[in-house]
């Protein structure tokens, strides 16, 4: 059976998507078609006023529809922290924790030199533009990913910036909530416990007392 050329071309384009095999562009191929008209036309004038309207953020390249975007212009952020990540995705997941207030620094990318990702082509020369006049007591917090790329782009930029004597930090990775030891993996236990935190020796002799519900916790 011949498939019609159109067809042929929506899956191609489809699959062309991060995440999108042949299988799920196809799928999506055919949902699309059976959508009405006006569904497609409104999809379709969205991505182009998408396309048309966002560009990068003159400081930390964050997708924006401003000449800078929210992050960089708030007043109230701590100037005196950047975090360095790899896509803007990355700084939404971030600001959805509420657990940063400072800048981002987003690299749009990480390197991978076997598919031709080199640090030319991530914004790293900006990076250290940006940090060239920057006080000593900025705190550079590179948040990249786990993977063997991430892992190198992160021990990249450490061995780039350690000259410039500013205070370098690497984000702790661990066991997620609620998860159990057992059904960890090596890297990830291996994390938890180089990213462990004190409890704090000094604690009020009331809270030291009482465990959690208020259980009594027995003496030392």
């Amino acid at each position: 059976m011949k498939v019609p050329n159109s067809l042929v071309q929506l899956i191609r384009e489809l699959s062309r998507l991060p995440g999108i095999g042949p299988k799920s562009a196809q799928k999506l191929a055919f949902y699309l078609f059976e959508q009405p008209k006006e569904d497609i036309e409104r999809l379709v004038n969205t991505l182009l006023e998408a396309k048309q309207d966002l560009h990068l953020c003159l400081r930390c390249f964050n997708v924006t529809d401003l000449e800078v975007c929210e992050v960089c212009a708030d007043p109230k952020r701590d100037r005196s922290q950047i975090c360095v990540v790899e896509e803007p995705g990355d700084l939404i997941a971030l600001e959805r924790s509420g657990e940063y207030s400072g800048l981002y620094h987003v690299l749009h990318g990480r390197l991978d030199p076997m598919n031709g990702v080199s640090q030319d082509r991530l914004y790293i020369k900006p990076l250290l533009e940006r940090l060239r006049d920057a006080p000593q007591n900025t705190e550079i917090i590179l948040a990249t990913s786990t993977t063997v790329e991430g892992e190198a782009t992160s021990l990249y930029l450490e061995r780039l910036l350690a000259p410039l004597n500013l205070h370098l930090s690497r984000i702790a990775y661990g066991l997620p909530v609620g998860g159990a030891l057992e059904y960890a993996d090596e890297v990830t236990l291996g994390r938890a416990m180089t990213g462990r935190h004190s409890l704090g020796q000094k604690q009020n002799r009331n809270d030291s007392d009482s465990g959690p519900a208020g259980l009594a916790v027995p003496p030392r």
